[in-house]
């Protein structure tokens, strides 16, 4: 069984995953309104993997046979006042995010809670990802923020989701 203080900040950081998953879901719907489909397209997908992420914390809470607190989210920021602010949050966010993971790992570690610390290791490798395709499209962003269809191109050129990551944790309900 994990260490509770573990759980704990698991189940939190659940709370913190759906959170973000909701603040995608405002910065998608910020792009839509601005017809910018493909960084729309971006963010909703942005939003799913977060929810995913969440559900992941929730599947090695039940195989774990501990309890699982889902707990509530504020609402997100829903008005940008440009093409930049939704990624320039969104970097923020998942710098946010990394210092939470490497917080739950650094707990595992101190509870010596073995099998904590080797189911954190896929977000530590999930943030590096997140915090790189967030700042690389902050630069983009910044550069073109007078022409939308440079932003869209670029987004449209990038490979995106390889597809599922085998080692992945099971995702609850999947």
């Amino acid at each position: 069984m994990p260490a509770a203080r573990f759980t704990d900040q698991l189940n939190a950081q659940i709370g913190n995953e759906l959170a973000a998953h909701n603040q995608y879901l405002a910065c998608a719907v910020h792009y839509d309104a601005l017809t910018m489909p493909r960084m729309a397209a971006f963010f909703y997908a942005q939003a799913l993997e977060e929810r995913e992420h969440a559900m992941m914390m929730v599947q090695y809470l039940l195989d774990t046979d501990t309890e699982v607190v889902i707990p509530g989210v504020d609402a997100p920021i829903s008005t940008f006042a440009d093409v930049t602010e939704p990624v320039a949050l969104a970097l923020a966010q998942e710098k946010r995010v990394t210092e939470q993971i490497n917080g739950l790992l650094r707990i595992a570690r101190e509870e010596y809670d073995f099998a904590s610390e080797q189911f954190m290791q896929w977000f530590i490798k999930e943030q590096v990802e997140e915090i790189a395709t967030m700042s690389d499209l902050l630069a983009v962003v910044t550069r073109n923020r007078d022409d939308v269809d440079d932003i869209e191109e670029y987004v449209a050129r990038e490979p995106g989701d390889a597809g599922s990551d085998p080692t992945a944790p099971r995702v609850a309900g999947a």
